[in-house]
């Protein structure tokens, strides 16, 4: 290119500069249109004003946490109501006697899985000042996080509800022979260990039974019946127990505490008792009871009775008395009313078992033994000192029978309303053994009839006493006194004391004998109430007292002894008969078995002889 030729716009750049400054604006541009004019500046806006601040709430609701979850123990000092396990397991963790294998057992909620994830942070308990398997957990564990979230790699937790078949636990039994990675152990949590099917117990049978020393296994399960035998006898098995109604409702009042929220202690008895010994459950029942108290004020004992469809316990008490009295009208009006109050059927089924075992556990122990707030024990206490043991547990199988009928009715109420009419008819009956001696003694058993039209006695009682009223029973006549030992001894046979029976021919070698006294010496190994017991059978059949001493001495043999002598003499006179010496001589080698002595022959009658076959001829032909 020569210096003449023109130079390019596009190498130019000051030409081309030039040349756009030089363009007059009103000309068309290469396309033809027109040139865009200028935009013209923008108006000045004036400045906004500043947006008031937006108050910030709290987290969303889906952000929120469950108290089960939110209070699950962290220590093995949280775990409520499990002392005994805790104990034993900081023992054997101090003085390093650690099974391999754990089987935790129990129901729902009550800390099993927790428990061994606890377990599986303990075996890698490492933090500062802490380097062996420990129960002392701190927060800042290097493997806590990890653990307690699921998600460490040396320690695998598998649900075996899920995971059943023989593969799942084949790729334990591959993994299981490798070390770990950070931890100290390799961990298997295996929970609900009992859906595991036969072929994947049997595979990991041998792997449980001689473990590397770097794993540890940790089963969990609620139905240990249906584990086989094989497998826990190769586990260190522990038993969690459900806890007690009293630790319970401590423990969920002071979650309420911490939560901000005031609730009742009667309330907290209710969700308890609904729990039936679960943590798990009574907390989510919290949970749930705890939104329904208005702000600042405690939740009622009555809103969480209705939100758990539960019948009032004084009620059903009440209801417990009138149908032990046998006033039957007015059970069935008083459980209509808590029917109408919404009270679920079998629920009352369950209390009216629930004040029979009560009352009967109170006549025993005392009303504390019951667990019931002290009002209701007391009225139950008093109760069952009114009724018979017998009655009670009458009441007891009938209320059984009743509660399974209310569940398999296609109408729960009908079927409690004739389970209350039933009970109420039959609470002044009788029972076997009293209508037994009734009738032994001609006397009529009362109780049981209809009630009168209007009347509020439903089975022929009137009342509480009717149906406490036992029928009376003539007392037996008194015995003679038995003349000699050996009467004595018969008077027992007839009376079906065998054991007394027993031990009198084993034990017993009589010094001295009279009615009313008996002076022996006992042989060894004669039970230390022989004596008074002897005696106070004499008693009762005489209806004199007997003196009956064991402190003599040169007593005779006792019975079984001279039974036994008496035996060998017969068979020594048996052996020396010449008969049977000839006998066993013939046959050599024939031994003499046992003697008994034959029944005496029985004469029969002479049979009359035909007439027709002495030779006579028939008169008719």
């Amino acid at each position: 290119m020569s210096d003449m030729d023109p130079i390019p716009p596009w190498e130019d750049d000051d030409t081309q500069g030039a040349e756009s400054v030089e363009r007059d604006p009103d000309t068309d541009d290469m396309f033809g249109a027109p040139a865009a004019p200028e935009p013209a500046p923008e108006p000045e806006l004036a400045p906004l004003p500043e947006p008031a601040p937006v108050p910030v709430k709290d987290a969303p609701s889906a952000a929120y946490q469950v108290l089960a979850r939110k209070y699950r123990p962290t220590t093995f000092e949280d775990l409520i109501g499990q002392e005994a396990m805790v104990r034993t397991l900081t023992h054997a963790f101090e003085t390093g006697r650690i099974a391999h294998a754990f089987m935790l057992t129990g129901v729902r909620g009550v800390g099993k899985t927790t428990t061994a994830r606890l377990l599986a942070r303990a075996l890698n308990n490492q933090a500062p000042g802490i380097d062996k398997p420990s129960l002392a957990l701190t927060p800042n564990g290097q493997h806590d996080a990890a653990i307690m979230a699921g998600q460490h790699m040396d320690v695998m937790e598998m649900d075996a509800a899920s995971h059943t078949g023989v593969g799942d636990i084949r790729e334990i039994l591959d993994s299981v022979r490798y070390g770990p990675v950070e931890a100290r152990y390799k961990v298997y949590v295996l929970d609900e260990v009992h859906m595991l099917s036969n072929q994947a117990f049997n595979a990991l049978l041998k792997t449980l039974e001689e473990p590397p020393p770097h794993a540890k296994f940790i089963f969990a399960t609620t139905e240990i019946r249906k584990v086989p035998v094989t497998i826990l006898s190769r586990c260190q098995r522990f038993d969690l127990r459900r806890v007690e109604p009293e630790i319970l409702i401590d423990h969920l009042g002071r979650v309420a505490q911490q939560e901000g929220m005031a609730i009742e202690r009667d309330a907290l008895a209710l969700i308890s008792r609904a729990a039936e010994g679960s943590v798990r459950d009574g907390l989510s029942l919290l949970d749930q009871a705890l939104v329904q108290g208005g702000e600042g004020e405690a939740v009622k004992a009555e809103v969480v009775r209705d939100m758990l469809g539960l019948a009032d316990r004084t009620r059903t008490i009440a209801l417990f008395e009138t149908l032990m009295g046998g006033r039957t009208p007015e059970a069935l009006e008083m459980f209509r009313d808590l029917y109408g109050y919404g009270a679920d059927p079998v629920q009352i089924m369950g209390d009216l078992l629930e004040h029979c075992h009560a009352a009967s556990v109170a006549k025993m122990l005392g009303p504390e033994a019951t667990r019931l707030p002290g009002d209701q024990a007391r009225v139950l206490a008093a109760l069952g000192a009114g009724i018979s043991a017998g009655t009670l547990a009458r009441v007891w199988q009938m209320l059984l029978r009743a509660l399974e009928e209310t569940r398999r009715a296609p109408n729960p109420a009908d079927a409690v309303e004739m389970a209350l009419i039933r009970l109420a008819y039959a609470a002044d009956l009788p029972g076997p053994e009293e209508a037994l001696k009734a009738l032994k003694s001609g006397e009529g058993m009362g109780g049981g009839g209809p009630a009168p039209r209007g009347g509020g006695s439903g089975g022929g009682g009137g009342g509480a006493q009717a149906t406490m009223a036992q029928p009376r029973v003539a007392a037996e006549p008194a015995l003679p006194d038995p003349q000699t030992f050996e009467a004595m001894v018969a008077l027992i046979d007839d009376k079906r004391e065998i054991a007394l029976k027993l031990d009198i021919e084993r034990y017993v070698r009589p010094v001295a004998f009279r009615p009313g006294a008996l002076t022996f010496e006992p042989a060894q190994g004669t039970p230390p109430d022989l004596a008074r017991k002897l005696a106070s059978r004499l008693k009762d059949w005489t209806g004199r007292t007997w003196l009956v001493a064991a402190n003599g001495q040169g007593g005779g043999e006792t019975l079984i002894e001279q039974e036994r002598r008496a035996r060998e003499q017969t068979r020594a006179e048996v052996e020396a008969d010449p008969f049977i010496r000839s006998v066993l001589e013939a046959f050599p080698g024939a031994k003499l078995g046992e003697i008994r002595d034959m029944a005496p022959a029985v004469s029969l009658p002479a049979i009359p002889d035909d007439p027709d076959e002495d030779g006579d001829p028939d008169p008719d032909t």
